[in-house]
C-alpha cells in the first residue's frame, strides 16, 4: 500500500511539474535566439562560479553560509533520489551497495543537514531582525518577503525531517543501520525509552513528511524567487564569455550603415522593409532567451542594487527591479498568448508599463551590478538594449544626449567644437608627429596615440594629453596622432543607445586606421581602450590596444622609463579605479604599479578595485542632466576620497578626472587636495 501511494503521489508531482515546464517552454519560444559556443570555457566558469561559489564569497561571511547551503543541497539531493527509488521499488537504502562511497554520502548529508539548519537560522535572523537594506526596495512587495520566508521554512523543515529520519532509523536498527551518520547518532538519546511502535510511527512520519515536502518544493520553486535552485547553474554555464565592458553588436544596424556608406557587397541579400527587426528592446519578447533565463535565475538577493551608484544615491534605478520586471512581463505576455494565440498582444510593454524611461536613463553602465551578481546576470546589456529602442525607434532621449548626437554627426566629437581645433591641445609642445605627415614621407610609426575627444577639447584633460605626449617624446617612442583626421570613436553614442551613430563613426574610424596601416593604439581613455579592444573587432577593426597606465607600467618594468620617486613628497595619495579599466576589463594593477614606482603613500578607498564606486560620468551621464536623487554620484565618491585623508587623488580616465575635479570644487577642497592623472605624475617625475 505504501509503495502504491508513493507511486501515485510521484506521478501527480511529475504531471504538475511537466505542466509547469510546458508553460515555461512556451514563454521561452516568445524570445529571440541566442548563440552558444565554447562549451569548454563555459564548463570551467560553471565549476568556478556555480559549484565553487566564487562570486558569492565577495560577501565573505554570508557567502560562506550560502555556499554551505548550496553544497549541502547537492549532497542531500543524492539522498532524496535514494528515497524516490526506495519508494518506487520498495527497497531500503537502494544505494547502500556502494560501500565506502555510500558512507561518505550519508555522512556528508547528515552533517550538512545540521550545517544548513544553522545557516538557515542566520538567514532568518537577517530577514526578521537585522532588516538588511538590500532586501528592501520598491520592487520587493510583501509577497516577495513572504515567498522568501516560506522557502526558508520549507528548507528548514526538510532538514529537520531528514535528521529525524536518520536518528530514528539508527535508534530502530542500531548496528544494523546502513550508512554513516555523525550527527544523528548523537541524537538517538532523544528517543530512549520510547516504544518501538512509537519510533516506527515517527520514522514513517518523518519519511513521508520529508519526501512530500521535496515534491511540493519542486513544484513551488518555479513560482518562487528560489527558482534559482534550478536555474542558476545553467545560467552560469551560459554566462557571457566576453569582458563586461563589451556590448554586443547589432548586425541589422551594421547592414543598414554599410548600405548608407556604400560599403555593403552588391550581391548581398537584404530583407524586405517589413521583415526588418525592431531596433532594441521594447517588450519582453524582444529579448533573447538567455536574457529571459537571467530573469528566471535572479535570486532577488539585491547585491546588484546594493552596489549600483544610481540606486546608492537615491535615483530610481534598481538593477534587480529591471530583471524582476522582465520576468513579470514575460509571464503576463506568455499567459495571454497561451490563452489567445502567439500573435496576441495586449497593448502593454516592458518599457513604460514595467520599467520607466527614468530608470533606463539613470544607468552609468559601470557594470558594478554585473560584477557583483553571484550567477553572472548582465543587467547593463538589457538596459542599453532598451535605450536603443528609445533612441532609434522612438527618437526619445534626454536633451543633453540629443545634443551630443548632433555634435558627433556634425563635428566628430560630443562637443560643439570644430574638428579643425583637434590639434590645439598640443600647443606648447615642441613636436607632435601627425600620421598624414609621416605617411607623406613613407614613414610608419609603431604606435598611434589616440588622443580622444576629451583629450582634444576638455581644458583639464588637455593637460593629461600633453603630459603623455611629452613622455613619449622624452623617451623617443615611435608614435603619431591623427590630428584633424581623428573623430569620435562612437563610445558615448553606443552607451546612450544610438547604435546607428556608433557604427557610422566606428566604420569611419576603422577605415582611417586601416588606411594608415595602424596596428597598435595607445589611449589615455579607458572608454576608448574598451571600445577599440572589445567592440571594434566585431566590425573588422582588429588592433593591439594599450591603455596608457599599462604602457607606462611596461616602460618602467623594462627600465626604459626612469622616474623620481619623490614627486609626491609625503603627501598621501589615493587612487580611483575607472569603471571601464577595472570592472569592464579587469585591469586594477597597472596604475597602482606606476604609483608604487613613484613611492607614493597609498591610502585605498573603502570601495576599490572590483568594488570601486563609479564617478558618475559613464553611460552618457557625463553629457546629460543628472537624474533626481538624494545626491550626485561624484559627490558620494569624493566623500570617500576625503575620508582617506589623501591630498592627491590619482586616476586614469578623462571622465573620472572631470567628475572628481568637480567634486573637489563642490566640497571646497581645492586648497588641500589635487586631482592628477597618472601620466601627469609620471611627467613631473621623469628623469632626463
Amino acid at each position: 500500500m505504501k509503495q502504491q501511494i508513493f507511486i501515485l503521489v510521484l506521478i501527480i508531482t511529475l504531471a504538475v511539474f511537466a505542466w509547469t515546464v510546458r508553460r515555461f517552454v512556451h514563454y521561452f519560444r516568445l524570445t529571440k535566439p541566442y548563440p552558444v559556443r565554447d562549451f569548454g570555457k563555459r564548463f570551467l566558469i560553471m565549476m568556478k562560479v556555480a559549484f565553487f561559489q566564487s562570486k558569492i564569497f565577495r560577501f565573505p561571511f554570508i557567502g560562506l553560509m550560502h555556499a554551505l547551503v548550496f553544497w549541502g543541497f547537492l549532497v542531500i539531493c543524492i539522498g532524496s533520489l535514494e528515497i524516490v527509488i526506495d519508494g518506487v521499488t520498495g527497497t531500503k537504502s537502494a544505494f547502500s551497495s556502494f560501500g565506502f562511497i555510500y558512507n561518505l554520502i550519508t555522512g556528508s548529508g547528515d552533517l550538512f543537514a545540521l550545517i544548513v539548519l544553522i545557516a538557515l537560522l542566520v538567514f532568518f535572523y537577517r530577514r526578521l531582525v537585522m532588516k538588511v537594506k538590500r532586501f528592501e526596495g520598491v520592487e520587493m512587495k510583501k509577497i516577495s518577503h513572504l515567498d522568501a520566508l516560506v522557502s526558508l521554512s520549507l528548507i528548514f523543515l526538510l532538514m529537520v525531517s531528514l535528521l529525524g529520519m536518520n536518528t530514528l532509523g539508527l535508534s530502530l536498527k542500531g548496528s544494523a543501520a546502513k550508512g554513516y551518520y555523525p550527527v544523528s547518532r548523537y541524537l538517538t538519546g532523544l528517543f530512549t525509552g520510547m516504544t518501538t511502535g512509537h519510533q516506527e510511527f515517527l520514522l514513517q512520519l518523518n519519511w513521508w513528511s520529508h519526501i512530500l515536502m521535496v515534491f511540493f518544493f519542486a513544484n513551488y520553486l518555479p513560482y518562487s524567487k528560489h527558482f534559482h535552485v534550478f536555474m542558476s547553474i545553467p545560467n552560469v554555464f551560459l554566462s557571457r564569455l566576453e569582458p563586461l565592458g563589451k556590448l554586443y553588436n547589432m548586425e541589422d544596424i551594421t547592414r543598414e550603415v554599410k548600405l548608407m556608406l556604400g560599403t555593403a557587397p552588391m550581391n548581398e541579400d537584404h530583407p524586405h522593409p517589413s521583415e526588418v527587426k525592431r531596433f532594441g528592446v521594447l517588450d519582453a519578447n524582444d529579448v533573447t532567451w538567455k536574457t529571459y533565463l537571467d530573469s528566471l535565475a535572479c535570486t532577488e538577493c539585491g547585491r546588484c542594487t546594493s552596489v549600483c551608484p544610481a540606486s546608492a544615491t537615491g535615483k530610481l534605478l534598481s538593477p534587480r527591479k529591471v530583471m524582476m520586471d522582465l520576468r513579470a512581463r514575460l509571464k503576463e505576455l506568455g499567459t495571454a498568448t497561451l490563452a489567445n494565440g502567439k500573435n496576441y498582444h495586449d497593448a502593454r510593454s516592458l518599457i513604460d508599463n514595467y520599467t520607466s524611461a527614468e530608470e533606463i536613463w539613470a544607468c552609468t553602465t559601470c557594470n558594478a551590478c554585473a560584477k557583483e551578481c553571484p550567477i553572472n546576470i548582465n543587467h547593463p546589456s538589457l538596459i542599453v538594449d532598451m535605450r536603443r529602442y528609445l533612441v532609434m525607434e522612438k527618437s526619445s532621449a534626454p536633451t543633453g544626449l540629443n545634443a551630443i548626437f548632433a555634435n558627433i554627426e556634425n563635428n566628430g566629437s560630443p562637443w560643439q567644437i570644430t574638428f579643425h581645433d583637434r590639434m590645439k591641445w598640443a600647443d606648447g609642445i615642441d613636436h607632435v608627429p601627425v600620421m598624414a605627415e609621416l605617411a607623406a614621407r613613407n614613414e610608419q610609426p609603431e604606435f598611434l596615440f589616440w588622443v580622444g575627444c576629451a583629450g582634444s577639447f576638455d581644458d583639464r584633460v588637455k593637460k593629461v594629453a600633453k603630459a603623455f605626449a611629452r613622455i613619449l617624446n622624452k623617451l623617443n617612442i615611435s608614435y603619431a596622432v591623427l590630428g584633424i583626421e581623428e573623430t569620435c570613436n562612437g563610445d558615448p553614442a553606443r552607451r546612450s543607445g544610438n547604435e546607428m551613430l556608433f557604427q557610422m563613426q566606428a566604420l569611419t574610424v576603422i577605415d582611417t586606421l586601416k588606411r594608415y596601416k595602424v596596428t597598435k593604439i595607445i589611449t589615455i581613455c579607458p572608454h576608448c581602450y574598451n571600445i577599440f579592444k572589445n567592440e571594434y573587432p566585431d566590425l573588422d577593426g582588429h588592433f593591439e590596444v594599450f591603455h596608457h597606465s599599462m604602457f607606462l607600467r611596461d616602460l618602467i618594468d623594462k627600465g626604459i622609463l626612469k622616474i623620481n620617486g619623490s614627486v609626491c613628497g609625503e603627501k598621501p595619495v589615493t587612487y580611483h579605479d575607472p569603471c571601464y579599466l577595472g570592472r569592464a576589463n579587469s585591469e586594477y594593477h597597472a596604475s597602482r604599479q606606476v604609483l608604487s614606482a613613484l613611492q607614493t603613500d597609498m591610502n585605498e578607498m573603502r570601495r576599490n578595485k572590483s568594488s570601486s564606486f563609479c564617478c558618475g560620468g559613464g553611460g552618457g551621464q557625463f553629457f546629460k542632466e543628472t537624474d533626481k536623487g538624494d545626491k550626485e554620484i561624484f559627490i558620494e565618491r569624493i566623500e570617500e576620497v576625503i575620508a582617506t585623508g589623501a591630498e592627491i587623488v590619482a586616476t586614469a580616465c578623462p571622465f573620472c578626472m572631470t567628475m572628481l575635479t568637480d567634486g573637489i570644487k563642490y566640497k571646497n577642497k581645492e586648497d588641500v587636495m589635487r586631482n592628477y592623472d597618472i601620466a601627469e605624475l609620471v611627467a613631473m617625475a621623469i628623469i632626463d
